[in-house]
């Protein structure tokens, strides 16, 4: 703990030193974030910060991203915030389109794998990222020896009727990476006839994670055997245990995973710029970035950050999960969540 808070403390005075803000120094600035950010949060997560620029940092919960979003678009350029983070790859053109941010590239951009640069390095930083995947029930499966998929394509199986959980992606965020996910791996042409096999095997969908996951998942004592989860859900399961586990008791299937990208911005309108541009540079660095997987449960945006030792012992990163153009979704986002409850739901 003594190292880490003087990491922290070391980073927050390099920011306060190099930050080329020459106006008034505010007393607080205000970071806007989406719900499962903003109740994380505690009174250490900027304290090196706050000590070290004597600024504070109030973080207003949003909702969800869409909500977060559509928000910002209505008060563009009168912002309520300073500073945005939380808005992912599925509303980053709806973000940019509506002009919401201002310039600011970070000193440490060049942390952050090109993979993970979705948007324009000048108006939005990479901060974290997360990769949605079917989880499976390890005990589940060993116990009726049937085989874990290892394809999207293996769940049109009679054998994996009735096994499958998963999300609305009208409003869930896991819900719709997942269903963008089948549109990348079966094409436009083929990616509701896979749903329509799923739909006739039986595949149950609920409104969110936590129904999916604590409800309908044999983990808790449902009946089916895979979730739409996430490839961080396994260490979850080994650190939240009641009892000290030697392996996550969940498995991750590494087909179809979806990578979603999480980003900051400096919010157009704000008064403090330079002030905000800081704060944004402090979430990137290491000290910060280190603390991003056991709070938040996703993983840093800076490369150069490690992993705690439950993420390194019991998590899956996928070799290639699915990403698609930003604008892209936004062009079809709408078109093809109607498309997909029409079948679903018709």
């Amino acid at each position: 703990m003594r190292k880490l808070t003087t990491a922290l403390l070391t980073t927050a005075l390099l920011i306060a030193g190099c930050g080329n803000d020459t106006g008034e120094t505010p007393e607080t600035l205000r970071l806007v974030a989406h719900d499962s950010f903003a109740d994380a949060v505690t009174d250490e997560t900027f304290r090196a910060f706050t000590e070290e620029t004597g600024i504070e940092v109030e973080v207003l919960a949003a909702g969800d991203a869409g909500s977060m979003v559509t928000q910002a678009v209505l008060t563009a350029g009168n912002p309520t915030a300073d500073v945005m983070f939380g808005v992912d790859d599925t509303f980053l053109s709806r973000a940019l389109d509506g002009d919401i941010f201002t310039e600011h590239t970070s000193a440490l951009i060049d942390t952050v794998p090109d993979s993970l640069k979705l948007g324009p390095e000048n108006l939005v930083t990479p901060i974290d990222f997360g990769d949605v995947c079917l989880n499976y029930d390890k005990e589940w499966f060993a116990s009726t020896q049937i085989h874990v998929p290892t394809k999207l394509d293996d769940l049109r199986s009679d054998v994996y009727a009735g096994a499958l959980v998963v999300e609305h992606p009208a409003t869930s965020s896991p819900g719709l990476a997942f269903m963008l996910a089948t549109i990348d791996e079966f094409g436009e042409d083929g990616w509701l006839d896979f749903w329509e096999d799923l739909r006739d095997k039986g595949v149950e969908v609920v409104p969110d994670w936590t129904t999916a996951y604590y409800e309908d998942f044999t983990r808790y004592g449902g009946d089916r055997s895979m979730v739409v989860s996430y490839a961080s859900s396994p260490p979850a399961e080994v650190i939240f245990a009641e009892e000290p586990l030697d392996a996550a008791p969940t498995g991750v299937i590494e087909a179809g995973c979806y990578r979603q990208v999480e980003f900051a911005g400096v919010l157009d309108g704000t008064e403090y710029p330079e002030a905000a541009g800081d704060l944004i540079d402090f979430m990137l660095s290491v000290p910060f970035q280190e603390t991003i997987p056991i709070n938040w449960f996703v993983f840093p945006a800076n490369s150069e950050a490690e992993l705690p030792q439950e993420f390194v012992e019991h998590t899956v990163i996928p070799d290639d999960p699915t990403q698609l153009d930003p604008q892209y979704i936004a062009d079809n986002r709408e078109a093809w969540i109607q498309q997909w409850a029409d079948l679903m739901e018709g």
